[in-house]
């Protein structure tokens, strides 16, 4: 399975965007910073994914994990016994599902 994993990318909550960004930024080597709304959520990819807004809505994740393909995520999930908290939707980038894991980990 691990060959269908194409990067994973830390999730930080923080309290004001602006001003952890550049710190991230900094961290991170100067990479370009993309920022994009999710819902009630702001988000920057810098390339830890920062995210602020009304977070009571939302479950903390502790990473996000790209992947070629959702179906062996999925079978792979559903033998374990994860829970699915949200199932399969379409973002701008794809297809994405938050699963928490048997042992309480949650990822996207």
């Amino acid at each position: 399975m691990s060959s269908n994993i194409r990067a994973m990318i830390a999730n930080v909550e923080v309290e004001n965007l602006e001003e952890a960004v550049p710190l991230y930024q900094d961290l991170a080597g100067d990479a370009e910073v993309r920022r994009f709304p999710y819902r009630e959520l702001e988000l920057a990819l810098v390339p830890f994914l920062l995210y602020s807004g009304p977070l009571e809505k939302y479950v903390s994740q502790n990473a996000t994990v790209i992947v070629e393909s959702l179906t062996p995520v999925l079978d792979t999930l559903g033998k374990a016994g994860a829970e699915i908290l949200e199932a399969p939707n379409e973002v701008p980038k794809g297809t994405r599902i938050v699963a928490r894991h048997p042992d309480g980990s949650v990822f996207e």
